[in-house]
């Protein structure tokens, strides 16, 4: 078939709302579109399990400790769900991984932040999680199948762990002024890298119109982000704690609340690999990668076995 009448074929499913199957023809840009948000997405889950996992050994009781290891253990899964996605549009896990440990591809910039408080494991988890939940939860509806398929699994548990993060901080808030200061503390450094989550502003973003345009995306960065903020704030006073915007304010006539603006320089330093922990984050995630050398050589060796084995077979049942 000439691939005008592919094009519009794809173009009428993506109209109606239809889901792309990986068999389904695709243009090249909204394949490599996938690959890169599907892989930052996968990459993020991976090197987002670092932060919270340095407090596994050091929550209070073993119940924390529990809470906390299930839901990097979740994290995790969510890394694997999204890689085999990205798999199902022609590229390896491990070619994924070596764009990631060369810097050839990015994950969320939240999580070059450190973790330096034990109230940053309930803080990650309301505000990071709180705005994964904002940003996830329209890609249950984007146009590619194996994606969206991925995301109600996903985004069941990352809701899960939103409200795992912010009964934490309820039980702190109800402790010692020292917790309380603990938590302001921890909400202070992490509430404007949260809202650098959604990306630039939708005036600065390379990707975004044509991203919408094709279905992968439903909503525009500062959709995203002004839907996070309206969220937030009933939820900040619930809690006792105050967010770090002075220009926060209800708009009558809008019916959402006004905000300032991320240090936008900042989060470009971030991106370009300047923040606090990237050059650690992918440290860490090139040694693992490297120490895992050994598994996968003997996984490849016993597959290699095995289907010689079956060649074998194969060849014996026709003499």
């Amino acid at each position: 078939m000439p691939e005008a009448d592919l094009l519009e074929q794809f173009d009428a499913t993506i109209s109606r709302n239809d889901r792309i199957e990986p068999r389904d023809w695709m243009p090249d840009g909204y394949r490599s579109t996938l690959v890169r948000q599907i892989a930052q997405h996968a990459h993020s889950e991976i090197i987002g399990m670092q932060p919270e996992g340095t407090w596994v050994t050091r929550a209070p009781s073993l119940r924390r400790k529990a809470i906390l290891l299930a839901k990097v253990q979740d994290e995790a899964g969510h890394g694997l769900y999204l890689y085999s996605a990205c798999e199902t549009l022609g590229v390896s896990r491990d070619d994924l991984t070596r764009r990631l440990i060369t810097g050839a591809q990015k994950y969320s910039s939240i999580f070059n932040y450190p973790a330096l408080s034990y109230a940053d494991v309930g803080t990650i988890g309301w505000l990071v999680d709180g705005a994964a939940i904002c940003n996830q939860v329209p890609l249950c509806r984007t146009s590619y199948g194996p994606y969206g398929r991925a995301m109600i699994r996903i985004c069941k548990e990352e809701s899960f762990h939103q409200r795992q993060g912010f009964e934490l901080l309820m039980t702190m808030m109800r402790g010692t002024d020292e917790q309380r200061a603990m938590v302001q503390e921890s909400v202070d450094r992490f509430w404007w890298p949260a809202l650098m989550m959604f990306g630039p502003p939708d005036d600065a973003s390379a990707n975004t119109e044509q991203s919408m345009a094709w279905g992968i995306k439903r909503n525009t960065n500062d959709e995203l982000r002004q839907r996070m903020v309206d969220m937030t704030v009933p939820q900040a006073q619930a809690l006792g704690v105050t967010l770090p915007d002075p220009t926060l304010a209800w708009n009558e006539e809008r019916g959402s609340y006004d905000f300032g603006q991320p240090d936008w320089d900042e989060f470009w330093q971030v991106v370009k690999g300047n923040g606090p922990c990237n050059t650690q984050r992918i440290a860490h995630r090139r040694k693992a990668y490297d120490d895992g050398a050994w598994v996968r050589e003997a996984a490849m060796a016993f597959a290699d076995k095995q289907a010689e084995s079956q060649t074998d077979d194969q060849a014996g049942e026709t003499r």
